[in-house]
């Protein structure tokens, strides 16, 4: 019960967020705000998050651990590109799937240098995760082969060049057919090495 009534608290506080930052943008909107509207005192913002980014950059918390379970959870003899698609699509399909709320969400980010280094970080852990999931799948060491990290970074550059198209269009672009098309051009350097 604690932890249901944890969650919708966050929630709260990051639907305000995301109402005040899209009518206001990042840095005309302050905490005091976020947590008035969300109807808790800044106290208990502080609870939950850090920071103002925090809230922002919320949602993304579990798409690296996703990823990496969808990684882990394809077939064995799978083509590493194709694997490698799939557990890149899981965020981009939960994206077409919320397409409004997400849209201003990655449009905010990529647009808020502040938000874009947070979600910078962020990629770091996930290349590293994806990394070693990847040289498990394929029975290498993740420390010493430099395919793991580079085929990591290759995914997780396919899915930033979506995000970054799919926001530039407003979302007029598909993000899954983008992912399909970005994954057909780094296939062929994912399954030759």
């Amino acid at each position: 019960m604690a932890e249901r009534k944890r969650r919708l608290v966050a929630n709260e506080l990051t639907e305000a967020a995301l109402q005040l930052l899209a009518l206001k943008g990042f840095d005309a909107v302050t905490i005091d705000e976020i947590a008035t509207t969300a109807g808790v005192s800044k106290r208990t913002f502080f609870r939950y998050f850090a920071s103002k980014e925090d809230v922002v950059v919320q949602f993304l918390a579990d798409m690296g651990a996703d990823m990496r379970a969808e990684l882990a959870a394809r077939p064995a003899g799978e083509r590493p590109a194709e694997a490698l698609r799939h557990a890149v699509a899981v965020p981009i399909a939960t994206c077409a799937d919320h397409s409004d709320r997400a849209l201003r969400v990655v449009q905010l980010i990529l647009r808020t240098p502040a938000l874009h280094a947070r979600f910078l970080e962020r990629q770091a852990q996930w290349r590293d995760d994806l990394a070693a999931e990847l040289a498990h799948r394929l029975g290498l060491d993740p420390d010493s082969g430099l395919y793991p990290r580079l085929a990591a970074g290759m995914a997780l550059n396919a899915f930033d060049a979506v995000l970054d198209r799919w926001s530039g269009s407003d979302g007029g672009e598909d993000p899954n057919e983008l992912i399909e098309h970005a994954f057909a051009v780094i296939a062929p350097a994912l399954d030759t090495a």
